[in-house]
């Protein structure tokens, strides 16, 4: 079974940065088993949906974003510690959520959709004060 964990979240000011951390458990990036599962990341503010982020295929390193996040957000895998990262840069306040990464057999695009991932880890508090 594959299972997730989110980790990484606290508070920064306006313009600061933070790094997420996934750490994924049920299969190794480097092996076979690895080759269809896409790592993704969202967001969710009380009263909202969850907002997709951005994902990684594990292992040809495709990746995209949804739009509010290009350019200031960065996904990244880490083989060696079967971790998926999210650098979050030049953060603003509209970026304070709960964010989780999930895990998904299915192929991909935009937008990056909820109920297309299978596999969810507990969020984690950002935190960005103006």
């Amino acid at each position: 079974e594959v299972q997730l964990q989110a980790s990484g979240g606290g508070s920064v000011q306006a313009g600061g940065s933070l790094r997420l951390s996934c750490s994924v458990f049920g299969f190794n990036f480097d092996s076979y088993a690895a080759d269809d599962y896409t790592i993704g990341w969202f967001r969710q503010v009380p009263g909202k949906e969850r907002e997709g982020l951005s994902y990684v295929k594990i292992t040809d390193g495709r990746v995209n974003y949804a739009d509010s996040v290009m350019g200031r957000f960065t996904i990244s895998s880490d083989n060696a510690k079967n971790t998926v990262y999210l650098q979050m840069n030049s953060l603003k306040s509209e970026d304070t959520a709960v964010y989780y990464c999930a895990a998904t057999l299915v192929e991909l695009g935009l937008p990056i959709v909820e109920n297309e991932f299978d596999y969810w880890g507990q969020g984690t508090q950002v935190t960005v004060s103006s």
